[in-house]
């Protein structure tokens, strides 16, 4: 099946099976590594990119759904040196441990600030249920309130 959609800014087109989760298809197809395999149920979020604006679990995303779709992966959520925010509050916080699940807790965090700007614990609560063996949630709550800050928000 042929599928278009635009994957940081690119138009890109892959002809694979429909049912193929969109993470194989990032990783695979276009070799763009850091979007991670965590559990492969939608569960952990290390797999988390965005859809549309949109936090999504790629690997429970079959790619037929992207179809005319704008992804961001990790690698394009900043541009070159030039930070997104929320890369620039995780390496002043110095957040990563391992880092493995980092990527999809970056990315689900850049998600939340475009919807809470100023969020508070609770909401970072509600919304960023990724999943860290490391247990980094500390010092990531602490790069979530300093991405606000840099994004103005505080």
């Amino acid at each position: 099946m042929q599928i278009q959609f635009t994957i940081n800014g690119k138009s890109q087109s892959v002809d694979v099976d429909g049912k193929t989760p969109l993470l194989w298809v990032v990783r695979d197809v276009l070799n763009l590594k850091g979007t991670k395999f965590g559990c492969g149920k939608a569960a952990c979020g290390a797999c988390t990119l965005h859809v549309d604006g949109e936090a999504v679990r790629s690997c429970s995303y079959p790619i037929k759904f992207a179809e005319g779709k704008k992804i961001t992966t990790i690698e394009g959520l900043g541009e070159g040196d030039n930070l997104h925010s929320v890369q620039q509050a995780w390496k002043e916080e110095i957040v990563p441990q391992c880092g493995y699940c980092q990527p999809g807790f970056m990315m689900a965090t850049a998600a939340l600030l475009e919807k809470i700007p100023n969020p508070t614990d609770e909401d970072i609560d509600n919304n960023i249920v990724n999943i860290c063996r490391c247990a980094t949630y500390y010092r990531m709550r602490k790069a979530i309130h300093r991405a606000a800050e840099i994004n103005g928000a505080t």
